[in-house]
C-alpha cells in the first residue's frame, strides 16, 4: 500500500464535561467525518500517540476506539503504516414514534436490510411536536437520509420542509408529501373497512361491536369513521368508546382495541368474569406483534405488514431513487373472535 495520506482538516470532537465516554465520542467523531465527506476511503487517521497526546487521553481509550471501528469494518489499518479509513460510511436520521413491539418488528427489518456501511440513528419523538422540530432541526446536514415517522402538527410540517426532498422518506403515516419526497404508509381507513368485511361472519355472533379508541391513543381517527361507516352499512349495533376508564367487558359484545394497553385490560376483565374469549366475548386488536399468535390461544389481529416496511423502508435508503409504496394490512384470524 502506498504511503497513508493524512486528512489535515479533520479533528476530534471531544468534550471533557459530556457524561459519554471518550471512546464512544472518537468513535462518533469518525463516523459523523466520513458521513459528511470530511473523511474519504483512503484517509489516514492521528495514530493513537498523536492523539493521547493532542487531546489528553489515555493510550488504551484511543486504542479501544479504534479497535472497534476496526471491528466494524470503518477502519483498517497497515503495520509501521497506521489506521485508515476503510470504506465510506452512510449515516441514516430514524424517527419513530415511540417504542413498542411492532416498530421493534420494523426497525429490526430496517437495520436487517441495510449494507453494513450504514449506520441507523435512531430517535422517538413521543408526539411532542417541540422535540420532533428540535431534533429535525439538529441533524440536517449530518445524514444522507431520513426516514421519519410523523404526526398531525403544523410544526411537523415546517420541520419537514427543512429536510431536502430526496432525501425523506415518510413511513407509516401518508402525510406532508411533496415532490421529491418519498412515502412508504399504509392505510388507515379503506384497508380496515375491508378487513373487517372478511370477518363479517364472526362479527355476527355478537350483539354489539365496541371500538375502544381511548384518550391516550394518537392512532388515526380515520379507522374510527370506516368502522362507523361498516357497522351501519352492515347492519350491526356498534358503539365508539374513548373513555379508557369506562371499559367494562360483557358476554355477547366485541371489542377492538388499538391501544395493547386496553387489550390488556381485556383480558383482565375476562379472566376476572370467567368469559372466554372468542366464544362469549370478541377480540380483535390493532398491528401484529411476535407474543399476540400465543396469547390465549392467539388474539386476532389487523395489522399493517412491518417487516415489508422495513425493508422497504431500507431499500429506499441504498437505492437512492424515490418511491411511494402501500404496504398491504389485513386481518389475521384467531380463536378470540
Amino acid at each position: 500500500m502506498s504511503e497513508l495520506q493524512p486528512n489535515s482538516s479533520f479533528r476530534f470532537s471531544i468534550d471533557g464535561s459530556q457524561n459519554f465516554p471518550k471512546f464512544r465520542q472518537i468513535i462518533d467523531s469518525v463516523n459523523n467525518a466520513i458521513a459528511q465527506g470530511s473523511l474519504n476511503c483512503g484517509d489516514a487517521l492521528p495514530s493513537v500517540n498523536q492523539v493521547c497526546s493532542e487531546y489528553q487521553l489515555s493510550r488504551d481509550t484511543v486504542f479501544k476506539a479504534y479497535s472497534m471501528l476496526k471491528e466494524q469494518g470503518i477502519i483498517d489499518s497497515v503495520p509501521n503504516k497506521g489506521y485508515f479509513v476503510a470504506e465510506q460510511l452512510r449515516k441514516v436520521f430514524v424517527f419513530l414514534d415511540t417504542f413498542k413491539a411492532y416498530k421493534e418488528v420494523l426497525y429490526d427489518s430496517f437495520v436487517k436490510n441495510l449494507p453494513r456501511n450504514v449506520i441507523a440513528d435512531v430517535n422517538f419523538h413521543h408526539y411532542n411536536a417541540q422535540i420532533f422540530k428540535k431534533l429535525i432541526e439538529e441533524s440536517i446536514g449530518r445524514y444522507s437520509k431520513y426516514v421519519v415517522m410523523p404526526f398531525h402538527d403544523p410544526k411537523v410540517a415546517d420541520a419537514l420542509a427543512l429536510i431536502p426532498a430526496d432525501k425523506l422518506l415518510i413511513i407509516d403515516w401518508n402525510l406532508y408529501r411533496r415532490d421529491g419526497n418519498s412515502v412508504i404508509y399504509q392505510d388507515f381507513g379503506r384497508t380496515f373497512y375491508d378487513g373487517m368485511a372478511e370477518v363479517k361472519h364472526l362479527f355476527k355472533k355478537y350483539q354489539k361491536v365496541i371500538f375502544l379508541y381511548p384518550e391516550f391513543t394518537n392512532h388515526p381517527t380515520e379507522t374510527v369513521e370506516y368502522f362507523t361507516s361498516f357497522c351501519i352499512d352492515n347492519g350491526l349495533k356498534h358503539l365508539v368508546q374513548t373513555g379508557s376508564e369506562c371499559l367494562d367487558v360483557h358476554a355477547g359484545e366485541a371489542y377492538i382495541s388499538v391501544s395493547d394497553r386496553m387489550l390488556g385490560r381485556i383480558l383482565e376483565q375476562c379472566r376476572a368474569k370467567k368469559l372466554e374469549p372468542g366464544v362469549d366475548v370478541g377480540i380483535v386488536s390493532y398491528n401484529e406483534t411476535p407474543m399476540k399468535k400465543f396469547i390465549n390461544k392467539g388474539v386476532t389481529v389487523f395489522s399493517t405488514d412491518f417487516e415489508k416496511m422495513g425493508k422497504a423502508a431500507a431499500e429506499f435508503v441504498t437505492a437512492d431513487k424515490t418511491v411511494c409504496v402501500q404496504v398491504p394490512s389485513g386481518m389475521i384470524i384467531r380463536e378470540s373472535l
